[in-house]
């Protein structure tokens, strides 16, 4: 299988050259047969290149099975017709890697920034193709518009294709988990728009009837996630919501940097860190590469399950297991979590834990 590897900005390429580390190590242990094809893009490609995102690093990753993508500078980024083009929607949308699935869990050995006794194991389905997303929501042009130095709109588009679809993949995941799907909208507010969202929910539902489906309003939601997370299995949300929720459960969980993260359609796979590109601490060896490996970890698995490939899952749960063994060590944490190893010694001591599972 062919991996494209776009280590991109701030952090991203220490976070990758650590996970991949890890990808080696399983690359080898479990005979994967994976082939890395490293490219440049973001801020360096801008700079070589005069865009972030050259037309043949994007054919060569739709010619992919998997992808490893890096943090992203978005925000420092120019217009897109200056070159500043926004590799992740580009992605998404160009590959049609629809699915944005974000889980969160707290973790016994580690603080979380819960309330006391409470606990969450939750993934978060997010579609990710449309929405309140002005850069992928029309086919020509942006969805936000200025009809007047003191006026801007904002043209959101919900379709019952995209809505069906990662409908679909939520109950598949709860099918696999505790059978259980939460719908996030805001109907009372975007009758038509949610309105359809819901109406496509509900549809696919009874496609799973082994499923118990609820739906709470967004801000319903938020206040849920604090008071009672317990209660949530898979949430499936639009774009927005889902952007906004599962960095709220994350942290909750304990941080943004222990969340894993995956876009995914129906025939690709990316890996991409949940969290941002942290420029102020780059090339200072003093990021948490957690997240980028767990990522790793999701598109193996997702490959696995695609492919029919058992050593591809087997692997995946492999790097899962000895993340939480070294995590365990408050002696192995990263600066974050208040232990004292860099990205790159942590890499290395999870890479070191993996060779050693049985």
């Amino acid at each position: 299988m062919d991996i494209l590897v776009l280590p991109c900005d701030g952090i991203g390429p220490e976070i990758v050259a650590s996970s991949m580390k890890v990808l080696q190590a399983a690359n080898e242990r479990f005979d994967l047969n994976l082939h890395f094809d490293f490219e440049e893009a973001g801020i360096v490609s801008l700079e070589k290149y005069g865009t972030t995102l050259r037309d043949e690093v994007f054919e060569k990753a739709g010619n992919c099975d998997g992808i490893i993508l890096g943090t992203i500078s978005h925000a420092d980024y120019p217009a897109p017709e200056k070159g500043g083009i926004n590799i992740s929607a580009r992605f998404r949308v160009g590959l049609d890697l629809y699915a944005n699935v974000r889980p969160a869990r707290t973790r016994p050995f580690l603080p979380s920034n819960m309330r006391e006794g409470k606990t969450m194991d939750l993934v978060i389905m997010r579609e990710a193709t449309e929405g309140f997303y002005s850069d992928r929501n029309m086919s020509c042009g942006w969805g936000e518009v200025m009809p007047s130095p003191d006026m801007a709109l904002s043209t959101r588009k919900i379709t019952r294709h995209c809505s069906e679809r990662i409908a679909r993949r939520a109950f598949e995941l709860a099918m696999k988990r505790r059978k259980k799907v939460t719908a996030i909208h805001k109907v009372n507010c975007f009758h038509m728009t949610d309105g359809l969202f819901l109406e496509c929910v509900n549809s696919v539902a009874r496609e799973f009837p082994e499923v118990h489906l609820d739906d709470l309003l967004v801000d319903a939601a938020t206040a849920h996630l604090v008071r009672s997370p317990e209660r949530f299995d898979v949430l499936v949300a639009t774009n927005f919501y889902g952007d906004i929720l599962s960095d709220l459960a994350s942290e909750l969980s304990g941080s943004l940097g222990l969340a894993g993260s995956i876009m995914a359609g129906d025939t690709q796979c990316c890996a991409q860190a949940q969290h941002g590109s942290a420029p102020d601490i780059a090339d200072q060896d003093r990021a948490n590469p957690v997240s980028m490996i767990l990522s790793i970890a999701m598109m193996l698995q997702w490959l696995g399950e695609h492919h029919s490939k058992h050593s591809l899952t087997e692997a995946g749960n492999n790097i899962n297991i000895a993340v939480d063994k070294v995590l365990q060590d408050p002696g192995k944490r990263t600066l974050d979590l208040g232990g004292s190893l860099g990205c790159k010694d942590f890499g290395d001591a999870v890479t070191g834990v993996m060779r050693t599972i049985s």
